[in-house]
This record gives structure tokens, sequence and C-alpha cells, in this order.
């Protein structure tokens, strides 16, 4: 787990910071032990971000990592969401709405690889 300290301006900077506490923690699993990094999980941190898709919908941004919707984000405020929160995917079109995993414009959230962690 790593946590994203970083604040942003845009919506575009915040998933950038987000997708990049990401690959750091793959990084961080993938050489734990004092491993190298090498092989297999060398390509995939040297393709992380082209793996990495970005989509505007109406209320959410998706993001896809290689082939699997790595988390949404709110593009304004809705309801009991405020615009930049984090939420995880219920399914490829829909995002789980029971509870933001962090903000990407105001950052101090947990990230793992894998996608966004529940607030403590």
């Amino acid at each position: 787990m790593i946590k994203v300290e970083k604040t942003a301006n845009t919506l575009e900077e915040g998933i950038t910071n987000m997708m990049q506490g990401a690959k750091d923690d793959y990084i961080k699993m993938s050489t734990s032990g004092g491993k190298e990094l090498d092989g297999w999980s060398k390509e995939q941190v040297e393709q992380w971000d082209s793996k990495t898709k970005v989509s505007f919908g109406k209320k959410f941004i998706k993001i896809v990592q290689d082939t699997g919707v790595f988390a949404f984000v709110m593009k304004e405020d809705s309801g009991r969401f405020k615009k930049g929160d984090i939420l995880k995917a219920a399914s490829w079109r829909a995002p789980a709405l029971n509870s933001p995993r962090g903000n990407v414009l105001t950052g101090n959230y947990p990230i793992q690889w894998t996608g966004p962690l529940y607030l403590k």
C-alpha cells in the first residue's frame, strides 16, 4: 500500500498522481525482500502508462488498467460525492456507490496496484 500525498489542481493531474502511486506500489511489491525489478515485472512497469486508459463519461471518469477497471473518479459534485472522489468499480460500466476511497484533488489516500482502498 502506498499513500498518495500529492494534491492536484485538475482531475487529469490527480488521476496521474493516483496511477503513479499504484505503479509505485507495484514496484514496491515486486522488489520486496531486496529483489531486483526484472523479467515480467520489469516489463509490466515499463508498459504501465501505455496500459492505462482514461475515458470520460457524463458523471464519471473511468480508469482502465490493462483489461480491467481500476477505478472511477467523480467529474462533478453529485449527491454525497464530491468532484475528484475515487470510487471502486462495481462492474465494467458502473462504480460502487457505497463510499469514496479518497479524492484525487485533495490527496492523502491509500492506493494499491490492484486498486483503491477503503479510507480508515
